[in-house]
């Protein structure tokens, strides 16, 4: 509580003595401060000093739709709209608290964000996995293979630990800092899993996947690459693995929505980028209304009469 009053004087003190309302500086400032624990937080600083440089003693109040616009086609030189869109929504998210939380400014001006191009999911067919883990050397063969039993990220595979497992009960544990939306995730171990686990058991008392006696830090090598090339697969990261572990899912028949809590997707929005890769599994809907169509129209689906 104390610290909290403090932190309210500070700024209080900080607006009252810049001589105006409040500047783009000083609102970045306090965003870093609110937003400290975040893990985008080192992401913000990065690019609040980018657009520090061109706004920092900017009037907030000055800050038009325009401004926002400019800045984003200057950005929009060197990165794709994706990245553009992450400044956008920072410069959003602190105008936006500027004027409802901090009530530094009357108004906050509308942004919207660029449009994004859909991104196709990459997958491989089974037996261009099979020549791909064929390809790859013995550590990251058989991290590839748990990756495409779990769906498991690769800074998940590579930094686990084997206190995170119960062979037991064959489910493994991630806590919110270790997973992408911040929430305690459990895996259930499938026969795949289960047998790379084994495998590796002895391997290291410490880290599941290791390298010269190291976890993992990055999968994406030379090694990689060149597996890549000899077999035959091009523009296919190791994310990719993830997208394969969840497209071979819903071609089995797996629910999106069942989908969505074994990979941990925080809205349904993200997993129905695969729902067209299982187009069957809404036969069985499309299929009710057989009976009264076949009342109304009085067709026989098995006479096979053709029409005279």
């Amino acid at each position: 509580m104390a610290e909290s009053l403090y932190w309210r004087g500070f700024w209080a003190c900080r607006r009252y003595n810049s001589g105006m309302a409040s500047t783009w500086k000083n609102a970045a400032e306090k965003w870093l401060h609110e937003t400290r624990h975040k893990r985008s937080h080192r992401d913000d600083r990065q690019k609040l000093e980018w657009i520090g440089e061109r706004w920092n003693d900017r009037s907030l109040s000055e800050i038009t739709r325009d401004d926002v616009a400019d800045l984003a086609d200057e950005k929009a030189l060197t990165v794709k709209p994706s990245t553009v869109n992450r400044y956008l929504a920072l410069i959003r998210a602190i105008l936006r608290r500027a004027e409802r939380e901090w009530r530094w400014i009357d108004r906050a001006p509308h942004i919207r964000l660029h449009p994004e191009r859909q991104r196709r999911v990459r997958w491989l067919k089974p037996e261009q996995a099979r020549t791909l883990l064929a390809e790859l050397p013995p550590h990251q063969q058989h991290a590839a293979i748990f990756a495409l039993s779990t769906g498991l990220r690769a800074g998940n595979v590579g930094m686990l630990r084997w206190e995170q497992i119960d062979l037991g009960r064959r489910v493994l544990w991630l806590y919110g800092d270790q997973t992408k939306n911040g929430e305690d995730m459990s895996v259930s171990l499938n026969d795949n899993a289960m047998a790379i686990l084994h495998a590796r058991r002895r391997i290291h008392r410490e880290w599941v996947f290791t390298y010269q006696g190291r976890p993992i830090q990055r999968f994406t090598t030379r090694a990689w690459y060149k597996a890549l090339d000899r077999a035959g697969i091009e523009n296919f990261r190791w994310h990719d693995l993830r997208h394969t572990w969840a497209s071979w899912l819903v071609q089995e028949g797996v629910p999106l929505y069942a989908l969505q809590e074994m990979g941990s997707w925080k809205t349904a929005a993200m997993v129905r980028r695969y729902a067209h890769l299982s187009p069957a599994h809404n036969l069985k809907f499309a299929q009710t209304i057989d009976a009264a169509i076949t009342k109304a129209v009085g067709l026989d689906p098995e006479s096979g009469d053709d029409d005279r």
